[in-house]
């Protein structure tokens, strides 16, 4: 008979259910520890935290590591260092939402190691509840000074939201809950009708998630307000590895 439920038809001992359950309850009471350490406050007269720095030097930081990465001039990482003091703490600079997009890869595309950046990806670089509580966290408890809305051109989120708004396309299980995060910027883009509405409808979906962002209660509204992070956007050219500020 299971001890655990009464049923004479399940078997004792470790189930692999049981087990799995075990590492889940391991892995969030790892995560609260975390949480709770990453959220207490420096000890008076300790030293600054490492990305204790202002949201403009994490965005110069960036940019230079990017041009470094476009010129194909990275600099060079012993990634072993660092390992011992990266269990213990995390101190990201910047905390990126990035579309999912294989050929995007943010700490390439920025040039920074590990424990660098904060990343949260998915297709269409699109704000939702999941990644909005990431990157509350990423702000509360981390402390990074700086958030990141990356673009890419040929994305293809948005170009499946271009063809959902231009011919009513029909698309499969839960992709049309996705295009309807991009849609807005499609038909925004429509209205300038300038140049090429793919480049504009990705430029345009950037600056409405940074907006969404900013006014996002209550953690990053409020950091944002009071001016202890900043909020920008950004569009990685896949041709030539250059990231521009939009």
């Amino acid at each position: 008979m299971c001890e655990r439920c009464g049923n004479a038809q399940h078997e004792g001992g470790v189930s692999r259910r049981d087990f799995l359950w075990s590492g889940a309850l391991v892995a969030l009471a790892a995560w609260r520890a975390g949480a709770t350490s990453a959220a207490e406050p420096a000890a008076a007269g300790a030293p600054p935290t490492p990305n204790a720095i202002s949201p403009a030097e994490a965005l110069g930081r960036l940019m230079e590591g990017n041009a470094r990465y476009a010129a194909n001039m990275p600099n060079q990482r012993d990634f072993s260092s660092g390992r011992a003091a990266r269990v213990q703490a995390q101190y990201p600079i910047a905390a990126i939402l990035s579309c999912a997009d294989s050929r995007v890869a943010p700490e390439f595309a920025f040039d920074q190691g590990p424990g660098d950046l904060f990343v949260v990806r998915v297709a269409g670089n699109s704000v939702n509840p999941d990644l909005l509580a990431s990157l509350e966290y990423g702000v509360q408890l981390l402390g990074v000074p700086l958030l990141v809305v990356l673009g890419h051109t040929g994305c293809g989120a948005v170009a499946a939201a271009i063809k959902v708004v231009q011919s009513d396309a029909v698309l499969p299980g839960h992709l049309p809950e996705l295009i309807d995060a991009i849609k807005p910027a499609v038909l925004a883009a429509q209205q300038s009708a300038s140049g090429n509405l793919l480049d504009e409808a990705i430029i345009e979906n950037v600056r409405r998630q940074v907006a969404r962002l900013k006014n996002s209660p209550p953690v990053i509204q409020k950091f944002y307000a009071d001016r202890k992070i900043d909020i920008v956007g950004g569009v990685y050219d896949l041709a030539t590895g250059k990231i521009a500020l939009v």
